[in-house]
């Protein structure tokens, strides 16, 4: 039953033409085969835009004679990481606790009870660098298989007892607040690049969930260090080659500590994630830079990860068709100039195009990974506007024209190159936080379309993702077909997206929907005896342990998002019995935050959210009211993370608010006119029927709550 795989709705597990391996999903199919003919189980785990996946494709699974040793030996399962992160976690945390480092592609074995045993990522297909050759790993596996199957089964025995422990986290030991910030900020201060920005040496990841801590370290201690920190990190970014200069959005990461030379993979939640620190920089800073950042990105995703029905797209790859010899690829090939073609496209515009993006006739790689950038640019941005225009005789606002002219002509050309692989399956987690990117866009930078095409999202996803048979959500969707079981992620993102689209348009459904979500997320993955969330709701007999996300990584956990999400439902519909659940999250994991919170920022900043009074801020009156009043302005060019948007007496739907909330259900426009309540634990300031009223009153309170 060879290569079953091709029929599959998933970009990493369409196969190649040559694809000699037997191939299953993961399922009971597999394990059953792997039950009846005695066979352990190698379990490939990767994603559509994964480099080395590629290779391990192209180098192994595509040979021959590897695929007779799979095929002999072995039940082979692929995996897409991205649509079952839930078989990817067990495995991953397995792998590291043999000793491994992780990484993609993830190679493992299995017994038949899907225990692990051995592991390890890419194996090249012959001995390298003191490597075994991946038929090497095999035959050797399959002679310990053979001859010590009982050392084999102790072995994933003790693995498996690992991961069951792990899945409990130590009991609380400090209490949350200020003293788990001031941990968290001393160890991000003491991996800060006060060079270069960022934290730590090259590679360098975009890691926004240290973003989200800093800035609001910053609304609640006013510490201008956690500022700074973030507003040199965007910066640097932005002028990197990590950041696409002429179509908006960030590659994955930079491989050097200067931002200069990036792996051009693009993904939806670095650009959603991303956006929204762009946009709370914006407003904590007033500094129009950062808004412009957050424009571009939006920009990029709605132009080209933005699939006709309206929700967005998962990734598109690093690698791409040289543009000189299409039937060949190359690391970043779509983003790579040579000075001849600039100068060519651009003719007398070419020079100052060159100086601001550093372009050089030689290239301007100041190291070649792969060997891939010889006599290439990557576009970055050495000078400023003004420096640049020097050169040229020009003044900023002229540099600033041709620049942005000669930007639009190098996009056009662009346009005509083969395109990167996108994967274009729907994720509904990241669908959440585009969803919540797009909306705090609209709102921040007062641009409604954003706010639409939030919109247009979370009605995809909230009709096309559920599954039919009982109306739960779906974590992927892809080509007509939804499937998946969704995991904490896909809850917690999008009912943060959600809670952002509300505030966003005042449209209490989404309220609703994000309460209603809340409600299913904590019947399904609540974990009653410890406190916190577990990762899968625990009715796939196939994940041996229910795990517990501990990271903050390239998303944030979904604990973390969660308890943030709980607070604030609880806020905005006096929950109070959700606060407990928060409370009780961060106490699960108060072991990690006690030693080591740089690890979980997101759920640190969460621990400190707890520690501050509820603070509202209640419109009442219709949309056009509100906006002739000019209350969403006073608002979206302030830093308020710790306060919530409500909207009262604007017809049917904010009536369905009052049921929820019956506290301002009383909270009218006086005399027909809008008005804004200012409240702090729930009790408010005189109404306020005016912009500047509402701007004294959130400035008071924004004194008043200075340590």
């Amino acid at each position: 039953m060879p290569n079953k795989l091709i029929n599959e709705k998933s970009p990493y597990l369409l196969q190649h033409a040559h694809n000699p391996v037997n191939w299953y999903p993961w399922g009971e199919e597999a394990f059953a085969r792997a039950r009846a003919e005695n066979k352990p189980i190698f379990l490939s785990v990767g994603y559509s835009t994964c480099h080395w996946c590629h290779v391990m494709e192209r180098e192994s699974f595509e040979d021959d004679a590897i695929a007779s040793i799979l095929n002999a030996h072995y039940v082979s399962i692929k995996v897409d990481r991205e649509e079952r992160p839930d078989v990817d976690r067990v495995y991953m945390t397995a792998l590291q606790a043999m000793g491994q480092d992780g990484g993609w592609p993830m190679s493992m074995f299995l017994t038949s009870d899907l225990r692990p045993f051995y592991g390890g990522t890419y194996f090249p297909p012959t001995a390298r660098q003191g490597r075994a050759s991946f038929s090497m790993v095999l035959t050797r596996i399959h002679e310990i298989w053979t001859r010590e199957r009982e050392n084999v089964f102790e072995s994933a025995a003790g693995i498996t007892r690992f991961l069951e422990d792990t899945a409990i986290a130590a009991p609380p030991t400090t209490p949350t607040g200020a003293p788990v910030a001031g941990r968290c900020m001393d160890q991000i201060a003491s991996t800060f690049d006060r060079t270069a920005g960022g934290f730590g040496s090259g590679p360098k990841f975009p890691r926004p969930a240290v973003f989200h801590f800093l800035l609001r370290h910053f609304a609640r201690e006013h510490d201008e260090s956690a500022l700074a920190m973030t507003a040199q990190t965007l910066r640097a970014m932005a002028a990197g080659g990590m950041y696409d200069q002429l179509g908006g959005g960030f590659h994955r990461y930079a491989v050097d500590a200067n931002w200069r030379i990036p792996h051009f993979e693009k993904m939806l939640y670095d650009q959603a994630q991303l956006v929204q620190s762009y946009l709370e920089t914006y407003q904590a800073s007033h500094d129009a830079f950062f808004a412009g950042i957050a424009r571009e990105t939006v920009e990029y995703v709605l132009r080209d990860m933005t699939s006709p029905e309206g929700a967005f797209y998962s990734a598109e790859d690093a690698d791409s068709p040289l543009p000189e010899n299409p039937s060949e690829s190359g690391e970043g090939a779509f983003y790579l100039w040579s000075a001849p073609e600039i100068r060519l496209a651009l003719g007398e515009e070419a020079q100052l195009f060159s100086d601001y993006f550093g372009v050089r006739e030689s290239g301007n790689a100041p190291f070649d990974p792969q060997g891939e950038f010889a006599g290439k640019n990557i576009l970055y941005r050495p000078l400023s506007l003004e420096d640049a225009g020097k050169q040229s005789g020009l003044t900023p606002a002229e540099a600033a024209t041709r620049i942005a002219r000669a930007r639009g002509v190098m996009l056009d050309l662009r346009s005509r190159r083969q395109r990167p692989l996108r994967d274009d399956k729907v994720i509904a987690a990241w669908n959440g936080l585009m969803i919540g990117a797009c909306a705090q866009a609209g709102r921040i930078l007062e641009h409604a379309p954003y706010a639409a095409a939030a919109e247009r999202a979370a009605e995809f996803v909230m009709g096309a993702m559920k599954d039919p048979s009982n109306g739960l959500l779906l974590r992927r969707y892809r080509d007509h077909d939804g499937r998946y079981e969704a995991q904490l992620s896909d809850y917690a993102f999008l009912v943060s997206g959600l809670l952002d689209l509300y505030e966003a348009t005042g449209h209490a459904r989404w309220l609703k929907s994000a309460a209603a979500l809340t409600e299913e997320q904590i019947a399904r993955f609540y974990d009653h005896a410890h406190g916190g969330f577990f990762d899968t709701p625990g009715d796939d007999s196939s994940i041996i342990v229910r795990m517990k996300e501990r990271h903050d990584g390239a998303e944030p956990s979904g604990n973390s998002v969660a308890c943030r999400n709980l607070i604030l439902l609880a806020r905005m519909l006096d929950r109070r019995d959700w606060t407990k659940l928060a409370e009780e999250t961060v106490a699960q994991f108060q072991g990690m935050l006690a030693v080591q919170p740089i690890a979980l920022p997101y759920l640190s900043s969460d621990a400190g959210f707890l520690a501050v009074p509820p603070s509202q801020v209640v419109f009442a009156g219709p949309k056009e009211e509100r906006e002739g009043a000019e209350f969403p302005s006073i608002v979206a060019c302030r830093f308020l993370p710790d306060t919530v948007l409500l909207y009262t007496d604007c017809g049917k739907e904010c009536e369905e608010l009052a049921a929820l909330n019956p506290l301002f259900a009383g909270m009218t426009a006086r005399d027909g006119k809008a008005t804004a309540y200012v409240c702090r634990d729930f009790v408010c300031e005189l109404p306020a029927e005016s912009a500047g009223e509402l701007a004294v009153q959130l400035d008071r309170a924004g004194t008043r709550d200075k340590r």
